[in-house]
């Protein structure tokens, strides 16, 4: 992984460069940002960046013996930690060394991902991934043995925020009594939600979400994305790559998403209450993933009909049959109940995320739909 992967954030990199040349690297760091800026690519590059014994200015090399096996994440002293769960191949006590070919597959495939595509890729999309106290053993274990080829030996610890009680205790025992030339790499998506006895003992790397120019070239050069196209993804995206590359792979399914959406606020407006229970119960059978992108799509359509209101049509990207939907409907989005939308709608996303009773979460939505859209 090379600094020049990861979509912008060129002053963090200029950072990373530089703490090599100093007296002292920090032995534990903390790599946080918001969803989809590239905090976990940005570790392994400069794990990398780290471990190159070639000619280094901006980036490592890539011939040297070292790069060429970050390349493939099999360096001996590059260790990964990542939350996990039993499986139906791994029924017992599992740890992230069970899922180490997986896991290499899944990085090198697309290094800008969330948890939820990590369970879906592990078969463990019904549970939620965990970091252990045998998973804090084993990284205890591999840390306090020697460098085996490079100066120092890498931990990347991929979302720390999901340790258990006791693997957090152990780790906050290896960062106040750090090994010899290891350093620790915490790479957190929600770093508020880490043991804080951890997190202030880590030398903070905070990204920022990445600017829409560097994210166009990316789109518009690695992806072929119109730049039309590229301009209305860029804003839905916020600086979200994650976000940026679904709007690409589920583009086929806003059609969908729009009828499913006018069909509950038609239903929800009329208060028939039993076309919501037929709209739940097919709701429901689309899986969690599916369900997810259509309650973003419907934060999306919800904060497009609100900024109807406005009169600012600069402001607003809707598709032809969206407008003609949204000219009778966004009167009904308006200072008294956007709120109470925005929650209603985040609380879905949560619970689903949670593995949460699908029919109860989507009928309670329904119902407080019903409560608001006619305030």
């Amino acid at each position: 992984m090379f600094f020049s992967d990861i979509i912008g954030q060129d002053e963090i990199k200029q950072k990373l460069r530089a703490s090599l040349k100093s007296v002292r690297i920090p032995h534990a760091q903390m790599f946080s940002g918001p969803k989809g800026s590239g905090n976990l690519p940005m570790a392994i590059a400069y794990a990398q960046y780290i471990s190159c014994t070639g000619n280094k200015d901006e980036d490592s090399c890539g011939q040297c013996q070292s790069c060429q096996k970050f390349s493939k994440l099999i360096h001996p002293d590059l260790h990964f930690s990542y939350p996990v769960n039993i499986t139906n191949k791994i029924s017992k006590e599992p740890t992230s060394d069970d899922f180490i070919t997986e896991w290499r597959e899944f990085v090198l495939s697309n290094p800008y991902f969330d948890s939820n595509s990590w369970y879906n890729y592990i078969g463990i999309e019904n549970k939620q991934g965990l970091i252990s106290k045998n998973e804090s053993d084993l990284i205890l274990r591999k840390l306090y043995l020697r460098p085996f080829e490079s100066e120092y030996k890498f931990m990347i610890i991929w979302l720390p925020e999901k340790m258990n009680h006791s693997a957090a205790n152990h780790l906050l025992k290896l960062i106040e009594e750090p090994a010899l030339n290891t350093i620790l790499l915490l790479v957190s998506d929600e770093p508020d939600q880490v043991l804080l006895t951890i997190s202030s003992r880590a030398q903070p790397v905070r990204l920022s979400r990445i600017d829409a120019g560097s994210m166009a070239q990316v789109l518009e050069k690695k992806f072929n994305v119109p730049h039309t196209d590229v301009i209305n993804i860029i804003r839905l995206a916020n600086g979200n790559f994650i976000k940026a590359l679904e709007i690409l792979n589920t583009a086929g399914n806003n059609d969908i998403h729009y009828e499913k959406f006018v069909s509950i606020m038609r239903y929800c407006w009329s208060r028939d209450y039993l076309e919501v229970n037929r709209w739940v119960e097919e709701m429901a059978g689309l899986g969690r993933e599916r369900l997810l992108s259509f309650f973003e799509y419907a934060s999306r359509m919800v904060r497009e009909n609100f900024l109807s209101n406005t009169g600012n049509s600069e402001l607003i990207y809707l598709t032809e049959s969206e407008k003609e939907f949204s000219r009778k409907f966004h009167p009904y989005i308006n200072g008294r109940n956007i709120m109470k939308l925005y929650t209603e709608i985040n609380k879905v996303i949560a619970d689903i995320e949670r593995n949460g009773y699908i029919k109860i979460i989507l009928f309670d939505f329904s119902l407080q739909i019903i409560k608001s859209i006619r305030k």
